[in-house]
């Protein structure tokens, strides 16, 4: 490594900003560590995450705390069956007086987007984050357009309301780098919940721990990570599995390696560490690869399920010494 590509950040500095950012959250989202965890370390290696839990567990409380957090802008676009492409986007409208059309930028440009319920719009709109999502730009009109470096998409659905929605197709969640679930919090939790909520929302009195320069340099600073050659063959080995496995139809794809290797570095990094342990990407592996496998469906019937193949893969294959 030449002295032009060090990180402008030290592991025990990003690991502290971290530490402040996830502790900030947490005043909000109490119970939630292990979901937190994961949501940071999907953003810090430049992925995008769909939040897949019922009602009430904190999905969009989530999605606002790590925007406050870190001082980013945000925004919330509900996504409905009317929902146009153009909604999301932008579109382009004509100045009388300026006698020109000038494009008006959608809540694509934004830091922090909040896709919430997204399988409730058409996959005619769903697919009009495709590109955002994998590229960071827009493409409207013939004319492409940068979007923020921090852009970060929150999507979330409900897995039991089926009702009036649109399943996400392979390519739309291959986009995500992760799924999770926040689940329940125990009674004890809970009550805290409630307490907190006596005078008003924590949430509305959270401020930002970390500044702009500062993610973004935590972002660059994960880039740095040391992921050895073994790991990295272990890797593509895993998601190799997932493609030759029976009861899969179709498995994981290239982006899969690359997301779960990512989101690895991301993860040491939490943990002040400056190179990837199995235990990070034994941790990810379920949340990384298991919703982009589509199961035959005779497997499913029988009740397999894919986060079950990926444990059932990676006890199969041998972890690097």
């Amino acid at each position: 490594m030449n002295a032009a590509s060090q990180p402008v950040m030290s592991a025990r500095e990003a690991s502290e900003l971290f530490g402040r950012i996830a502790g900030n959250i947490e005043q909000v989202m109490r119970g939630s560590h292990a979901g937190v965890r994961k949501l940071l370390a999907a953003f810090a290696s430049g992925g995008h995450v769909l939040i897949e839990d019922y009602p009430g567990t904190g999905k969009t409380t989530l999605a606002k705390s790590l925007a406050a957090s870190i001082g980013a802008k945000f925004t919330r676009v509900q996504f409905t069956p009317d929902l146009l492409p153009s909604d999301i986007l932008g579109v382009s409208v004509f100045n009388q007086k300026e006698q020109t059309f000038e494009f008006r930028e959608g809540p694509v440009f934004t830091s922090i987007l909040l896709a919430d319920e997204i399988n409730r719009a058409s996959p005619r709109t769903q697919s009009a984050l495709l590109e955002v999502m994998a590229e960071g730009q827009v493409s409207v009109e013939g004319r492409t357009h940068a979007i923020d470096e921090m852009f970060f998409v929150v999507a979330t659905q409900n897995p039991v309301e089926f009702r009036g929605t649109y399943p996400l197709p392979e390519a739309q969640m291959d986009r995500f780098a992760m799924r999770i679930a926040l689940g329940y919090v125990d009674a004890e939790v809970e009550a805290e919940v409630l307490a907190a909520q006596d005078l008003g929302h924590p949430l509305a009195a959270l401020r930002a721990v970390a500044s702009r320069d500062e993610v973004l340099a935590l972002k660059e600073r994960v880039r740095h990570v040391r992921l050895a050659a073994e790991l990295r063959r272990y890797v593509v080995e895993v998601v190799q599995r997932t493609r030759a496995a029976p009861q899969v139809q179709l498995g994981c794809g290239p982006r899969a390696s690359i997301a779960l290797a990512g989101a690895a570095k991301a993860l040491a990094l939490i943990d002040g560490e400056e190179f990837v342990r199995p235990e990070h990407l034994h941790e990810l592996a379920v949340p990384v690869l298991a919703h982009r496998m589509v199961l035959d469906p005779q497997a499913k019937f029988g009740g397999a399920t894919a986060a079950a193949l990926v444990a059932d893969i990676l006890r199969e294959v041998p972890v690097p010494a």
